[in-house]
C-alpha cells in the first residue's frame, strides 16, 4: 500500500543534476519577461516539491540547472517493489487540498485493511491530519515506512502520536555537522531589511516579543499568511498555523494583545530549540553539497587556478549559459570534507546514500531517531544494504518482524487462484485435484503426476498407483472361485450319477452321448470363469474370451441337437419311431460341429488378428485413484460378435424347444429346455447394460457372474430333475416311464 502526495510525489535524494527540468518549461506568454535577461546561473531547490516544482514550471524555460525532486517516486517503488515479488495492494493519493471527508476515506481504507505495512512518499503536513484521525480511531498495529521528506519530522513525535507511530523505519539523508553552522545560525539577528521575514517571526515566537522598526510594531502578525516556520532542517519544523490543532496559550499570545518588545539583542545560545540543533543536519547538508557541486563546475567553466601565485583567480568576466554549466556540472566529481565522494552518474543522478532510520522510544518515553542500518549506492552489489535487525524496534514496540500480507502463501497441496479484481497476492487456496500435486509453499499451479502415478492423500507428491484387478485373495474373487467349485463339483457329481445310470432309459434318452458332452461343456464354462481372475497377463487374456465363447457354443450345440431329437420325437409319438432313425447319432455329432466351427474360427481369427493383451488402465485414477489392470480387446467387435453368435444359437434353442413343449409330462425334457434357455436369456440381457456401466475390475466381475449364472441355469434345469427321477424315485426310470404308459 502506497500513500502520496497528488502529483507531488518525492525521489530518491533531495538534489540532482538533471536537464530534465527543461520538460518543465512553461510558454513564452507564461514566462515572465523580467527574468529573459537574468544572471542567475542556477538554483538550489527547496527541501519540499511543491516550491521546486512552481519555480521549474518558471524558470525551465531558461535551462537554469535546478534541483528536480522526481514526481515519479511512487511509481518508480511500485515498480521495483513488484519486480522483487511484492504486492501493491491499494494506492491512495493525498489531495493537494484534502477535505476532512477525504481524510476520512483513506482512514476506513486503513482501518479495515489486513495490509500492516504502509509505504508514504508525502510530507509532515500533508500527513498529519491523517494521522490525527487514525489516532482518534486509535488505529494500531500498522508498521510505516517512511519517506525521507517525513521520516526525521519531529512535528509527528508527539505523545499522542506515539502509539500509531512508534517502529517508524525509513531513509533518511545522512546527518552530518556542518563546521561553523551553529554559529552562523547564533548570530543571525533580525532586521527589516527584505528577505528577513522568516528571521524576524522566528525572533518572535521564540522570546515572545514584538519586534518594532522604526517605531512601528512588525506586520508579520498581521499577514498571517505564514504556514510554516522552517529551521535549518526538515526534521526540525513545527507547524504555526490557525488552521492546526496544535492551538495552546503561546498561539493564543502569539495573535492575541501585544507583547514586550524585542531589543533584536537577546542571546539565542541561551535557549533551546530546534533551530541552534545542528548536531545532525540532513537537507542543510545536501543543499551543502549542491552549493559545492555548483562551485566546482563553476571553478572547473572559468577556469579558476587551484595552485600556484593565481590560486583562486578565476576568469571572471567570462560568459557561459547554463546549459555549458550543467554540462560541468554533470562531470563534477569531488571529496568533500566529510570524505563523502560526490559525483553524478549519465543520468545526471547522485550515489544514493541514505541513513535507515528507526523511531524508537528511549527512557523518558520520547521518540528518538535512531540509526539502525544504512544505503550506499557506491559499494559493490550485495554490500549496498547495511541493517541491523536486532536493532529495530517494530511496530508497537515488538521486536518480531511485523507480516503484512492479504493473503496468507497457500501450504503444500494446493494452489493460489486470484480473486477477481483483487491484486495479485489477493489469492484463494484451493486444493490441488486427485493426480495432481504442489510441494512448494506458494505454489500458483499444481502439477500433474506422471502416467502410473497418482497424488498421495496430503497431494503434496506422486506415488506409483496402486494397481487393481480382480484378484484371488479379496472377498469378491473369493466368493466367485467358490460359486467356480461348486459349480465344478455339482457337475462332476452329476456326471459321475449319469455314468453309474448310463443304461437306465432316462439317461440313454436323446443320446447319452451328448448328454456326458453337454457336462463337459459345462464343466468348461465354470472353469472358464477362473481364467478372468487374477493379474491379467497375455496368455490370460487371449485365452479367458476364447474359452468362454467355444464353452458355451458347445453347450447351446448340445441343447440345439436335444431340441431338435425332442421335436423329433414329439412329432412321431415314440422315440424309436423312423424320425428319430433319420437324425442318429452321426447326424447329431455332425450338427454340433457344424454350429460349433464358426465359433472356433471367429475366436482363432481374431486371436491372430487382433489379440487381447494387459494394460494399465489410467482412466480410472481421476475417480477413485487407483490404475486397473485389465486385457485390452484392441478388436471390440469380435467381442460383439462372439456373444451375438452364442445369443444366435440360444433364440433357436428357446424356439424349438418352445414348439417341442406339449410332449407328455413324464417325456419333459423340452420344457426344461426352456426353463434353461429362458435363464439363459435373462442372464445375458441384463448382463450387457451391467457389463458396459462397471468400472474396471467389476465388469470382470459381472462377466463371470454371467457365466456362473447361466451355467448354473443349465445345469440345473437340464440335469437336476433327471437325477431326481434316478435317485429318489428309480421306479420311474424305465421305458414305460419314458413313453408315458407308466401309472402314478
Amino acid at each position: 500500500m502506497n500513500l502520496t502526495n497528488k502529483k507531488e510525489q518525492k525521489g530518491t535524494e533531495g538534489w540532482k543534476s538533471d536537464d530534465r527540468a527543461q520538460t518543465l518549461s512553461t510558454t513564452v506568454a507564461e514566462t515572465p519577461r523580467c527574468l529573459s535577461g537574468s544572471p542567475i546561473p542556477a538554483v538550489i531547490g527547496l527541501a519540499s516539491s511543491s516550491p521546486t516544482r512552481a519555480v521549474a514550471h518558471v524558470l525551465g524555460s531558461f535551462n537554469i540547472p535546478l534541483d528536480d525532486y522526481s514526481q515519479y517516486g511512487i511509481q518508480e517503488f511500485s515498480n521495483h517493489f513488484r519486480h522483487r515479488g511484492g504486492c501493491v495492494a491499494f494506492h491512495l493519493t493525498i489531495p493537494k487540498s484534502p477535505t476532512m471527508a477525504e481524510f476520512q476515506e483513506m482512514a476506513d481504507i486503513l482501518q479495515i485493511s489486513t495490509v500492516h505495512v504502509v509505504v508514504v512518499f508525502a510530507t509532515e503536513g500533508q500527513l498529519l491530519d491523517l494521522f490525527l484521525e487514525l489516532t482518534r480511531r486509535n488505529v494500531t498495529g500498522i508498521q510505516w515506512v517512511a519517506s525521507e521528506a517525513w521520516v526525521t519530522a519531529s512535528l509527528l513525535t508527539f505523545p499522542n502520536f506515539h502509539s500509531l507511530l512508534e517502529g517508524t523505519l525509513g531513509f533518511s539523508f545522512p546527518g552530518v555537522s556542518i563546521p561553523g553552522l551553529k554559529d552562523f545560525l547564533l548570530n543571525i539577528r533580525p532586521s527589516p531589511k527584505p528577505g528577513m521575514e522568516f528571521i524576524n517571526m522566528f525572533w518572535e515566537e521564540q522570546f515572545g516579543c514584538q519586534l518594532m522598526f522604526d517605531g512601528n510594531v512588525t506586520d508579520e502578525n498581521e499577514a498571517n499568511t505564514l504556514n510554516y516556520i522552517s529551521s535549518s532542517d526538515s526534521q526540525n519544523m513545527s507547524i504555526m498555523t490557525k488552521e492546526s490543532s496544535f492551538k495552546g496559550p503561546f498561539y493564543e499570545q502569539l495573535y492575541a494583545a501585544k507583547n514586550p518588545v524585542c531589543t533584536g539583542s537577546e542571546d539565542l545560545s541561551l535557549t533551546s530549540s530546534s533551530y541552534s540543533d545542528v548536531s545532525q543536519v540532513r537537507i542543510s547538508y545536501n543543499v551543502y553539497k549542491a552549493v559545492f557541486a555548483i562551485a566546482h563546475a563553476l571553478h572547473t567553466l572559468l577556469n579558476c587556478s587551484s595552485a600556484g601565485t593565481n590560486e583562486g583567480v578565476c576568469d571572471k568576466y567570462k560568459e557561459f549559459t547554463s546549459a555549458q554549466l550543467l554540462y560541468h556540472l554533470k562531470k563534477g566529481n569531488f571529496t568533500n570534507q566529510f570524505q563523502e565522494r560526490v559525483y553524478f552518474d549519465t543520468n545526471g543522478e547522485p550515489v544514493p546514500l541514505y541513513d535507515i532510520i528507526n523511531w524508537q522510544k528511549d527512557s523518558e518515553g520520547k521518540i528518538r531517531f535512531v540509526k539502525v542500518g544504512g544505503y550506499d549506492g557506491s559499494a559493490p552489489p550485495g554490500q549496498q544494504l547495511r541493517i541491523n535487525d536486532i536493532k529495530i524496534i517494530w511496530t508497537g514496540g515488538q521486536s518480531q518482524v511485523p507480516v503484512s500480507q492479504c493473503s496468507a502463501p497457500c501450504p503444500p497441496g494446493s494452489r493460489q487462484a486470484r480473486r477477481p479484481g483483487r491484486p495479485q497476492c489477493c489469492f484463494d487456496c484451493l486444493p490441488c485435484a486427485d493426480g495432481e500435486i504442489s510441494n512448494q509453499t506458494g505454489s500458483t499451479e499444481c502439477i500433474k503426476c506422471p502416467e502410473s502415478y497418482w497424488s498421495d492423500k496430503d497431494k503434496v507428491k506422486c506415488v506409483a498407483g496402486v494397481e487393481e484387478f480382480l484378484s484371488f485373495s479379496e472377498t469378491m474373487g473369493i466368493i466367485l472361485v467358490v460359486l467356480t467349485l461348486l459349480g465344478v463339483i455339482l457337475t462332476i457329481i452329476i456326471t459321475v450319477i449319469f455314468h453309474q445310470f448310463r443304461t437306465t432309459p432316462i439317461v440313454k434318452a436323446n443320446n447319452s452321448e451328448i448328454s456326458f458332452l453337454l457336462l463337459v461343456s459345462i464343466k468348461l464354462c465354470f472353469l472358464c470363469s477362473l481364467v478372468f481372475i487374477g493379474q491379467p497377463s497375455a496368455w490370460t487374456c487371449m485365452l479367458r474370451q476364447a474359452a468362454f465363447g467355444i464353452s458355451f457354443v458347445i453347450c447351446l450345440s448340445c441343447l440345439l441337437v436335444k431340441s431338435v431329437v425332442v421335436l423329433f420325437a414329439f412329432r412321431a409319438n415314440i422315440p424309436t419311431s423312423k424320425g428319430l432313425k433319420l437324425f442318429g447319432p452321426s447326424q447329431q455329432r455332425t450338427m454340433i460341429f457344424c454350429t460349433t466351427t464358426p465359433q472356433i474360427c471367429l475366436c482363432v481369427g481374431w486371436l491372430l488378428g487382433a489379440p487381447p493383451f494387459p494394460i494399465r488402465n489410467p482412466a480410472y485414477q481421476a475417480s477413485y485413484g487407483k490404475i486397473v489392470l485389465e486385457c485390452k480387446e484392441p478388436w471390440p467387435l469380435g467381442f460383439y460378435l462372439l456373444l451375438s453368435y452364442i445369443g444366435l444359437l440360444a433364440f433357436v434353442c428357446l424356439l424349438l424347444a418352445f414348439l417341442g413343449r406339449k410332449l407328455p409330462d413324464s417325456f419333459n425334457e423340452a420344457k426344461l429346455i426352456t426353463f434353461s434357455m429362458l435363464i439363459f436369456w435373462a442372464v445375458w440381457i441384463s448382463f450387457i447394460p451391467a457389463y458396459v456401466s462397471s468400472p474396471g475390475k467389476f465388469s470382470v466381475a459381472v462377466e463371470i457372474f454371467a457365466i456362473l449364472a447361466s451355467s448354473f441355469g443349465l445345469l440345473l434345469c437340464i440335469f437336476v430333475p433327471k437325477c431326481y427321477i434316478i435317485l429318489l424315485h428309480p421306479e420311474r426310470n424305465i421305458r414305460k416311464g419314458m413313453t408315458g404308459k407308466y401309472n402314478r
